[in-house]
């Protein structure tokens, strides 16, 4: 009889029972015993109440026995930490046991006992375990050093089990090899400071590639993808790794030639694209590619997710294999759509007209989905070839006259984007279209047949009739629909004015007081507004030249295409999407990976070839981030480490927009008036030496600065300054850092001769002139003063970075204290870089210097994120959308010249935004990371 009659007993009171067999003296008792036990806790009974009972029954000579108990002790010794202490000693007995599976068993199992208490015990026996004569227990003493850091990784590092780990890359047996890259590669992900000791270099690669050939095809996965992770030194050490990875392309698991596509795909990176090694490489990666296809739905749809990433990369690699990607009748709809995609990327003018034979044919089939694709297919191969474009015209023509509905409807949307790309070129098929009208019942369809009858409105005879009878049920559309017909409606009015006055005011008449759509009203009343105003003016907008459009819009961007194709046989390169958006990473995010440069080397910077500048900016130095000087360089001037001044766009400064550009009100005087009772703006009071307004404006809060200050904090308390109490915070206004200070008096003598010192600090502070109050601090009197600081003293690296030591005398005393100075006021007005300058600096700055944030609980919009940071002096340089997700492309400088790039990830719906920042010097990132954060919840 099976082990499976311990699953199906319902006894009461078997827990007492339980108890009495486990503490049998007889052997086969004890071992039934301990297999009810499991039997019940895989099932989810609760069997804790036996955990002394079942560590009584390790003492055995039984492996199988063992193996259950160490289950069972795996499984319930968090929730009974201080009873698997019990277990230690068996544990480090058995660790020194002369059978290796149990030596394996039972290193294998103090590793998966997650409990701290036990975690100390673990370090001698997995030492041991590390030198063991048998590669099975090396093996799996490897796996049980990641399994130890996840759970302490300061004490895997002091206990130098790093170092040891590294050794096992040069084991003579394979498999301990693998585990040991398979237990690296985990540390690495969640650990920065594993890199310095877990570095990869080509004497350690060279082992790995010997232990590649005897390696199971898993492990040969783990290798691969840590050959994966190493960039070579030169062009001459990739040729030779590709070389030796080559035959894995040819196994027979899909993961290994997934694995060994993606060495090569990033090796052939770093040399010269015509080369004929790269040629004769590209050759080698199609075959094992199209055998993947031959596989079950499942691997099919896996390798096609990574050969549309792969094509987009370099399309020639499959540019002759274009048949293998024909759809089969009975194939799985994800697996057409996949092909579908494929196949697109693929065309090109050479093999057009067999693909449109293909998509024509499709669009016969009887699921309904893909005849759309189909038909969608056929319109974005007329936009990607244009000398195709009349061919696939007639072949969408041919789809319309078969009248199936989905078809026709596809058709339409499809050529109003064959219109946009080439204008005023097959209008004479619009009467063809116009006789389907009344079959449109799409939204998507019917505004775009709205939208050509619009853009053409002066070659249809009847287009004021037309796009009046879609007026009749206005209200009952769908507000794409609405949109469109407005504007196709104002469009005919400004080509044809004499005839559709009427038209035009009924729709704008409905757009604007019988809608409750907002955007529906406010694209009303702009045309209307237009209309009424600036005729001509409203031509120029309504009527201006689009830009064309391009079948490249869906490709996936660069940097992010980079970065999948380096997670190539992973659930990134499915969802293409990068890790850190589906991963949930416990600890710090593990660095962004990307394609190396070509030419790119392990070598120093200095090393690394200059990024491509365009003739525009050429003649203008590159903004280079410097690093903050240590404690042995304490006279540097920081100011004079800027190498030039980047090719910047200047903002006026706060104050000074009034002299360069008028502002329009559009409530006129009203809020002006308001505000004439106090002091008029500019007027000042004079305090410590800083100016401060002081109009009504300021009392009720109306005219609050746009850059965030933090809320004052009492930096020296009373009991400690014989009754002088300071508290303060930090601003920036007019391109100056003013400390803000309030000091209260709380003794019972008069305070007065105050003077401040800042101590040297990470960026040069201190006062540029004396601090100023200007009479006695009478008792229980509090005075506020604005002291301006300058950046051009000495400078001396603090911990933490922005904290500044302050000393504060007067008539009674010195005193001293610390404060922290928010790093965004340090950020100057000029630290929006030019685009060009942001992308190639962006490049230039070493992949690993790349760390990521995760910003919580932001209730913004990717607009008022953006503004919100512009008034912070962080500068948005370009912004993209891509999958449904916001990439904001910022840059910082601070006072002194250092320069942080940041891409900000905004996703529609959730409020936790994801912060990459790189620069030169790192160390101020965790002050960048908090100034986001505060100005985003607090600004």
């Amino acid at each position: 009889m099976t082990d499976s009659k311990y699953f199906t007993t319902t006894k009461k009171g078997e827990i007492f029972e339980l108890r009495a067999e486990l503490n049998s003296d007889k052997k086969d008792r004890k071992k039934e015993a301990v297999k009810k036990v499991i039997a019940s806790m895989t099932v989810g009974k609760d069997v804790s109440a036996l955990f002394p009972d079942v560590v009584n029954c390790m003492q055995t000579e039984n492996l199988e026995l063992k193996k259950l108990v160490y289950l069972y002790l795996m499984n319930y010794a968090k929730s009974q930490p201080d009873m698997a202490i019990m277990a230690v000693n068996t544990f480090v007995k058995d660790c020194e046991d002369s059978n290796p599976l149990i030596r394996a068993l039972a290193v294998r199992t103090m590793g998966c006992i997650r409990v701290d208490k036990i975690t100390e015990y673990l370090c001698e026996p997995l030492r041991k375990c590390l030198k063991d004569e048998d590669p099975y227990v090396r093996k799996t003493a490897a796996v049980s050093v990641a399994k130890l850091h996840d759970i302490n990784a300061q004490l895997v590092e002091d206990q130098g089990f790093l170092d040891m780990l590294r050794d096992l890359l040069s084991d003579s047996n394979p498999m301990v090899v693998a585990n040991a890259v398979a237990a690296i590669s985990e540390i690495l992900e969640t650990s920065q400071a594993a890199h310095q000791v877990l570095e990869m270099n080509s004497q350690i690669i060279n082992k790995l590639l010997t232990a590649l050939n005897e390696c199971t095809e898993w492990g040969q996965v783990f290798i691969l993808d840590a050959i994966a992770n190493y960039t070579a030194k030169d062009e001459r050490e990739a040729q030779s790794i590709c070389e030796r990875v080559s035959p894995r392309l040819s196994h027979a698991n899909s993961a290994v030639v997934l694995s060994a596509v993606k060495v090569a795909m990033k090796l052939i990176e770093m040399m010269e694209p015509d080369s004929d090694f790269v040629l004769m490489q590209v050759k080698k990666l199609a075959p094992p590619l199209v055998t993947l296809l031959s596989a079950e739905s499942e691997i099919q749809y896996v390798a096609l997710r990574n050969i549309n990433l792969i094509v987009q990369k370099r399309p020639d690699i499959l540019k002759h294999e274009m048949k293998v990607f024909f759809v089969k009748y009975n194939d799985p709809i994800y697996v057409k759509l996949e092909k579908l995609e494929i196949l697109i990327r693929l065309t090109n003018q050479s093999n057009i007209a067999q693909v449109l034979a293909e998509l024509k044919e499709y669009a016969t089939e009887v699921d309904v989905d893909f005849v759309r694709k189909s038909v969608r297919a056929i319109g974005r191969c007329a936009i990607k070839v244009e000398q195709a474009a009349e061919r696939c015209v007639s072949t969408l023509l041919d789809l319309i006259q078969t009248k199936v509905n989905y078809v026709v409807q596809e058709a339409i949307v499809v050529i109003k984007d064959i219109f946009r790309k080439y204008p005023n070129k097959y209008e004479s098929i619009i009467s063809t279209l116009c006789e389907n009208l009344d079959t449109l019942d799409e939204p998507e369809a019917r505004a775009s047949m709205i939208w050509i009858i619009g853009e053409y409105a002066e070659r249809i005879d009847n287009a004021d009739e037309l796009l009046e009878s879609f007026l009749d049920g206005f209200q009952d559309e769908n507000t794409q629909v609405q949109l469109q017909l407005l504007t196709a409606i104002v469009k005919l009015f400004l080509k044809c004015p004499t005839d559709t006055q009427e038209l035009v005011q009924q729709v704008l008449s409905l757009a604007t007081q019988d809608s409750d759509n907002p955007d529906l009203r406010d694209r009303g009343y702009i045309y209307w507004r237009l209309l009424s105003t600036d005729p001509a003016a409203a031509k120029e907008v309504v009527l201006a030249e689009k830009p064309l459009i391009s079948e490249e819009t869906d490709l996936i961007e660069p940097t992010l295409l980079d970065e999948l194709i380096c997670h190539i046989s992973t659930l990134a390169s499915i969802y293409h999407k990068p890790p850190n958006a589906f991963v949930e990473g416990h600890g710090s995010l593990p660095l962004r990976k990307a394609l190396p440069p070509r030419g790119a080397s392990a070598g120093t910077p200095e090393d690394l070839p200059a990024p491509e500048v365009h003739a525009a900016t050429a003649a203008v130095p590159m903004p280079q981030p410097t690093v903050i000087p240590g404690v042995d360089s304490l006279t540097g001037d920081l100011l004079n480490l800027d190498l030039g001044p980047p090719l910047i766009q200047q903002q006026p400064v706060m104050g000074q927009a009034a002299q360069s550009a008028p502002v329009i009100d559009p409530f006129g005087d009203g809020m002006d008036s308001l505000l004439a009772g106090g002091a008029q703006p500019g007027a000042t009071d004079s305090v410590g030496g800083a100016s401060t307004v002081a109009g009504l404006g300021d009392i009720f809060g109306l005219t609050q600065p746009l850059s965030y200050v933090p809320p004052q904090e009492t930096w020296l308390l009373a009991a400690k300054a014989k009754g002088l109490e300071i508290s303060g915070t930090f601003s920036r206004r007019n391109s100056t850092v003013l400390m803000e200070l309030s000091l209260t008096n709380h003794a019972m003598q008069a305070m007065s001769g105050f003077a401040i010192q800042l101590n040297k600090n990470s960026f040069g502070l201190l006062p540029s002139q004396p601090l100023s109050v200007p009479a006695p601090l009478l008792p229980n009197q509090s005075i506020n003063v604005s002291l301006p600081l300058s950046t051009n003293g000495p400078v001396q690296k603090m911990e933490p970075l922005t904290n500044l030591q302050v000393a504060v005398k007067n008539n009674i005393d010195v005193f001293y204290f610390s404060c922290v100075v928010p790093i965004h006021v340090l950020f100057m007005e000029d630290g929006e870089m030019d685009k060009r300058i942001f992308l190639a600096t962006w490049k230039d700055i070493p992949a690993q210097n790349e760390v990521q944030y995760e910003i919580k609980d932001v209730q913004h919009s990717g607009d008022t994120v953006s503004q919100k940071l512009r008034n912070n002096d962080v500068f948005t340089i370009a912004k993209r959308n891509v999958e449904g997700q916001d990439m904001l492309y910022q840059s910082v400088k601070l006072t002194n010249a250092i320069w942080v790039l940041a891409e900000l990830k905004i996703q529609p719906g959730n409020t936790n935004f994801m912060l990459s920042l790189k620069s030169r010097a790192m160390n101020v990132y965790q002050s960048i990371q908090q100034a986001y954060d505060a100005i985003l919840h607090n600004a």
